[in-house]
């Protein structure tokens, strides 16, 4: 466990945390004006290894050879030049800092960050934090990796899960939940939508899933595998005979075909890192899916109860209405895809390029 301090007086600012890696959705945006809730567990929390924040660069003032050094190897709009390890909490885990909500940046319904910093260590006034809350973002609290000190509190690190453990404790992300607009109550006026969650892993993935296709065609498992994934790649892809094969794989799952040419695998969510088989399956392409998505996926849980004619008996399972599904296809985050497409190596193809810069113009519809 460990507590964060100002940099400037040493006053404590955090509870005790313990590190988990950086959610996959820590950036997103998502829909318009929607109440999203807090991004990181209570006790938890994680680093962002880049640089963020300002200053910023737009992409025709770098050069292409540092931009891959800092790996980055296709055109975005602009890379930070702020510090790195800027460090993510979640706010009731803040302790002695004050707000000044003069600094809410662009934000039309609560506080956004544009404008840097917004918190403030309360003994010595060093600006430490930058309170995020507006509407379609994460609700989170991103300490200033220059204005803190991580120290240990308890003399030891207990060290990660294993992952027999994580199967035991860690519970898997349904793939729909309901969505609330900012300063309504749920109820009948919520939307069940695909889990921004289960968006923004898909982003990452889809990127992963590209660059090991080698421009073939890949097929994923039926049933909610294919809803999520196929639809994009037979868009993204180009028809042929010569498809590539990509099957779940992780642990207490049978050990993959020998002939599986990509492996879709759980992040470690402690750590950040994939699982990795043994045996011939080792050579396949990891493709890495959150934790809890993952965990669906593989296990899924029971269907909802369908309805029936007739009197309702007590012991029967019923849920009145039913729980509805999404009223459009599943569409993977273009934020999350984008971000994770342009640090891969891959890119360079000319046959990837080309599939990126349709995503980024926008001439690939429905898909994000």
């Amino acid at each position: 466990m460990f507590v964060f301090v100002c940099a400037g007086c040493g006053a404590e600012l955090t509870a005790p945390l313990s590190q988990v890696s950086l959610p996959a959705h820590a950036h997103q945006t998502y829909g318009n004006g929607i109440q999203l809730p807090v991004l990181m567990e209570s006790g938890t929390f994680a680093v962002n290894p880049e640089p963020s924040g300002p200053p910023w660069r737009k992409w025709e003032e770098i050069d292409p050879d540092e931009a891959a050094a800092r790996g980055v190897y296709a055109p975005v709009h602009a890379l930070s030049d702020g510090a790195p390890g800027a460090v993510v909490i979640a706010p009731g885990d803040i302790r002695g800092t004050r707000l000044i909500p003069e600094k809410r940046g662009g934000a039309c319904c609560g506080l956004d960050g544009a404008d840097g910093p917004n918190t403030i260590c309360e003994a010595c006034g060093l600006p430490v934090a930058t309170r995020i809350d507006d509407c379609s973002l994460w609700q989170a609290m991103w300490l200033a990796p220059d204005a803190v000190h991580r120290l240990l509190v308890d003399g030891a690190d207990a060290g990660p899960l294993s992952w027999q453990k994580l199967m035991e404790e860690e519970t898997s992300t349904p793939p729909f939940e309901p969505v609330v607009s900012w300063g309504s109550r749920l109820g009948s006026n919520h939307n069940w939508s695909w889990s921004p969650q289960w968006e923004a892993g898909a982003g990452r993935a889809l990127a992963h899933l590209l660059a090991a296709s080698g421009g073939q065609p890949v097929t994923v498992p039926n049933g909610l595998t294919e809803e999520v994934f196929q639809r994009a790649l037979d868009t993204l892809l180009p028809a042929g005979p010569q498809e590539r094969r990509a099957v779940l794989a992780g642990p207490e799952l049978p050990a993959p075909d020998t002939d599986a040419d990509i492996l879709l695998v759980p992040v470690h969510p402690q750590t950040g890192r994939t699982w990795t088989p043994v045996g011939p399956a080792a050579s396949a392409y990891p493709v890495p899916l959150p934790f809890g998505m993952w965990l669906w996926l593989a296990f899924p849980q029971p269907r909802p109860p369908v309805p029936t004619s007739g009197p309702l008996l007590d012991d029967i399972l019923h849920d009145d209405p039913l729980p509805s599904r999404p009223p459009h296809p599943f569409r993977a985050d273009q934020r999350a895809f984008q971000h994770a497409l342009v640090r891969l190596p891959a890119v360079r193809s000319p046959w990837l390029r080309e599939i990126l810069e349709h995503v980024t113009q926008r001439r690939v519809s429905g898909l994000f």
